[in-house]
């Protein structure tokens, strides 16, 4: 196969390929023409920067360690480039120190693909990434669209933010299988037990009706960004491979990124401040063992906590088909561990309430 046939117009998304080592350029290119989508192949840095113009691509896979111009260099470059500075960049590289990884990071880029290239791995990563990557641009253009708006259109407008919003989550949730009354369980059941805590000495002077009116709202978005995650991966009956396990995880990453491009007037800023902190820390644990931050007590924001209890309760009784006191005892043994004790508590004396 030579250079040019790679390079073709295919019909789908356009990924720049960039590797000093040409059957590594060879490699990908197969892997993204087998994804519909268009392989534009660079030798170097140098010449990736003139593709990027001319091409425009959808996502940049970049080898780190290259003569002259080295994969650092050139995400640095394309991010400081406004024409270019929101194209996703994955680096790939045959060495996986956390020192290397964190600074691709650090520089703006959004993943990271070790050698020798797995095909499932590459394809799930890329369509990960094209995914957020049209998600992004649609809610940028949207917010192009709002910052225009004044008065009661830009109100309306924020309204429709929140619908497809809604409208994301409910695919999310069908994604990973949930039932379908799910995400109306998880609000309602958040604002019941937001409302008791409102009433107990421990919380009182922590939530607001504003507080309780806010975390309604957000809840029901906890795992949106389930929309960048394979279906077939969500639903896996058998266990998870260490890597589809890191791809579920970045779930929360997703979310936050598609929420960070909404923030506009004060008040819409509230609610999406919010929102994020539940989308990111939901599944942190009381005693610092899940992610992804791995938060511990207090470090966990309230309005996450109260989501974490919440759709424990909401899955147990759903989705494992459990009844509330079959229920209430596995969250008894979690609560001091995954869950907030304090707050399971004041969920068991309004249990009732709970649908």
């Amino acid at each position: 196969m030579d250079y040019e046939s790679v390079n073709e117009k295919a019909s789908g998304e356009t990924i720049l390929i960039v590797d000093d080592v040409e059957p590594n350029r060879l490699i990908l290119g197969e892997i993204i023409k087998d994804m519909g989508c268009n392989p534009v192949l660079a030798e170097s840095g140098e010449q990736a920067l003139e593709l990027a113009e001319e091409h425009y691509p959808q996502l940049v896979l970049t080898d780190i360690s290259m003569p002259g111009m080295t994969g650092y260099e050139l995400c640095k470059v394309l991010k400081g480039n406004e024409k270019t500075k929101n194209i996703p960049v994955v680096f790939i590289s045959a060495f996986d120190d956390p020192h290397d990884i964190v600074e691709g990071f650090q520089l703006g880029g959004e993943d990271y693909i070790t050698k020798p290239f797995i095909p499932e791995v590459v394809q799930a990563r890329v369509g990960v990434h094209l995914r957020l990557h049209v998600a992004k641009w649609e809610l940028m253009e949207m917010n192009r669209k709002l910052q225009i708006s004044v008065g009661e259109q830009l109100r309306q407008m924020e309204q429709e933010k929140k619908n497809i919003l809604y409208a994301m989550a409910n695919v999310a949730a069908k994604n990973a299988s949930y039932q379908e009354e799910h995400i109306e369980r998880l609000r309602r059941n958040c604002r019941i037990l937001a409302q008791g805590m409102q009433l107990s000495p421990l919380f009182e002077d922590q939530i607001s009706d504003t507080f309780i009116d806010t975390v309604e709202l957000a809840a029901p978005l906890c795992d949106i960004g389930n929309i960048g995650v394979p279906r077939e991966i969500l639903q896996k009956k058998s266990a998870l491979t260490e890597e589809e396990t890191s791809i579920v995880q970045d779930h929360t990453n997703i979310g936050v990124k598609l929420l960070q491009d909404l923030q506009i007037g004060n008040d819409y800023n509230d609610f999406i401040s919010t929102t994020i902190d539940i989308v990111k820390y939901h599944h942190e644990n009381w005693d610092g063992s899940g992610y992804p931050d791995g938060l511990r007590g207090e470090e966990i924001p309230l309005s996450a906590q109260i989501v974490s209890v919440v759709e424990r309760y909401c899955i147990l009784t759903g989705e494992e088909n459990m009844d509330k006191q079959e229920a209430f005892a596995v969250m008894e043994k979690e609560a001091g561990k995954g869950l907030n004790r304090d707050i399971f508590g004041i969920c068991c004396k309004i249990s009732r309430q709970l649908i």
